[in-house]
């Protein structure tokens, strides 16, 4: 049975969100899924191992692009893109009109979809729970889960020399905004107080974008450089298996939060303005929210009022 499922929200994080929910109509129906996404899911770079993932198809389109399945051309070259596969099925996670139609055109004999026209505030787990409950009597209370091959993992272990014998530790101080980026000292406050009681190793993973290179560099020119060992040279593909041989994880909002915790680590995310619901759908997520808080949600600017100490008591929380 061929089976594709669309999920069009773009970024890791929205399709790392939406994996138990693949993995549920996989089992379902005893059959790997293939999704369509878009480029900057960057999913060839996490889900080529993960068996009820079959085919990766991207959706070529982009606001600010004229790109092949942008405009009312684009349809044309998206059916095309489809039809060649033959589904049988498709399951569409949102309420456009327009992937109806697709649908319906690649000749698919069974269709199902959010309701139509139902676009705005849907909750990004509550609406396909809810979907899938009343469309396919599923109940999807899982984990995202994204797997690795053990060769890869033993290959980053001997290539990057991680001890198990010492406590090795994911920073994930990268971001996709200058707001979710929490400040190089805070990070430096944390490595310093859990050194101290433990021995550790740290991985840096982030971006090249200059704000990001920036924090990287001052952790880099601390008295704790010889801890640390920076990742932004490495693709995501390179970097989940140094991941998967960490104990834990402490990471921004950011990429590196949602695939750590895909993997099966401990994961503390530090939300500084972004809704909680992002830090703490998983039950890998240990959210730490701006010190003054209740909740966290977008425009709370708070990366300046996360608490190190409370970051380091969670720490302690999780290695024992």
């Amino acid at each position: 049975m061929k089976i594709l499922a669309v999920q069009n929200r773009m970024g890791i994080g929205d399709t790392v969100i939406f994996l138990p929910f693949i993995k549920a109509l996989s089992k379902k129906f005893n059959s790997p899924i293939s999704i369509l996404v878009k480029e900057s899911s960057k999913a060839h770079q996490y889900l080529h191992q993960t068996n009820y993932i079959d085919k990766i198809i991207i959706l070529e389109r982009d606001n600010k692009t004229n790109n092949r399945h942008s405009g009312f051309l684009g349809n044309f070259n998206l059916i095309k893109d489809i039809k060649k596969h033959n589904f049988d099925k498709i399951i569409i996670f949102n309420s456009s009109i327009r992937y109806r139609l697709i649908s319906k055109f690649c000749g698919i004999p069974e269709i199902y979809q959010y309701p139509l026209f139902q676009k705005s505030r849907q909750h990004i787990i509550d609406a396909p729970k809810k979907f899938l409950k009343d469309k396919l009597d599923l109940i999807v209370n899982d984990d995202p889960e994204v797997q690795i091959d053990d060769n890869s993992i033993l290959k980053s272990i001997k290539e990057f020399q991680i001890n198990k014998n010492e406590i090795n530790i994911l920073l994930g101080i990268g971001g996709s905004g200058s707001t979710k980026r929490i400040p190089s000292n805070i990070f430096l406050s944390v490595i310093e107080k859990i050194s101290k009681v433990k021995k550790c190793k740290f991985f840096l993973a982030t971006g090249k974008d200059d704000e990001e290179q920036i924090i990287l560099k001052e952790i880099l020119d601390s008295d704790f450089k010889n801890l640390c060992v920076p990742l932004d040279n490495f693709s995501i593909k390179e970097t989940l298996p140094i991941i998967k041989s960490c104990n834990l994880s402490i990471c921004n909002d950011s990429s590196f939060s949602h695939l750590s915790a895909a993997v099966g680590v401990k994961t503390i995310t530090l939300m500084a303005d972004t809704p909680l619901i992002y830090g703490n759908y998983c039950s890998k997520m240990f959210p730490i929210i701006p010190e003054g808080e209740k909740t966290v949600s977008h425009n709370t600017l708070g990366k300046e009022k996360i608490s190190p100490q409370k970051i380091f008591d969670k720490i302690i929380e999780i290695i024992d």
